[in-house]
């Protein structure tokens, strides 16, 4: 016995068929990419800069697993990190000839490994922030001289406070010890 209609079981199953393939993505990984985007407002990334990543690449002798042309920019999907350290630096030699004004920004990146028919659904991994992928590490050191210097700055401060408090007043006192002598004639 059937105790609800049909449509229900068919909502459900529908519901956890999408769930399922929009869940996929998460088992693919990730792959090493290296993007390239622009620097400036000026210069436009497009299908030139595409070509001329190609030929960087195949001229070092670095091969990819895709190039791909997006709105932010130039993105080279590749099979190990090595080699993906290997085109950055390529990439960087040959879009930023002057290290002191760079044109282009080169970065790493991951890209999702998941099958073109499920990038095309718009179906895509979770992004775990920082602190779930394992964090990031920071050296921080303490500038001593301008700490103490505004600790300093602090009580001198808070003394004056205190001191206009209670209508202390530092030369007053001063005067009071030390009366002007008058010279004799």
């Amino acid at each position: 016995m059937n105790r609800y209609p049909l449509w229900k079981y068919i909502t459900i199953a529908v519901a956890l068929l999408l769930g399922l393939v929009y869940t996929l993505p998460n088992f693919f990984g990730e792959s090493p990419a290296v993007q390239l985007s622009s620097a400036k407002a000026t210069i436009k990334v497009d299908a030139r800069a595409q070509t001329r990543v190609e030929e960087a690449l195949k001229a070092a002798g670095i091969t990819h697993d895709g190039i791909q042309l997006d709105t932010v920019g130039v993105k080279v999907r590749l099979t190990s990190t090595d080699i993906q350290l290997k085109a950055k630096d390529v990439l960087e030699k040959t879009f930023n000839p002057n290290p002191a004004d760079p044109q282009y920004v080169v970065a790493l990146n991951l890209l999702t490994a998941s099958p073109n028919w499920l990038t095309s659904l718009h179906a895509l991994p979770m992004y775990l922030g920082l602190d779930l992928r394992g964090g990031v590490h920071f050296l921080l050191q303490v500038d001593m001289k301008g700490a103490l210097t505004k600790k300093l700055d602090s009580t001198s401060a808070d003394l004056r406070t205190v001191m206009r408090d209670k209508n202390i007043s530092a030369h007053r006192h001063a005067r009071q010890e030390h009366p002007p002598r008058r010279h004799q004639s």
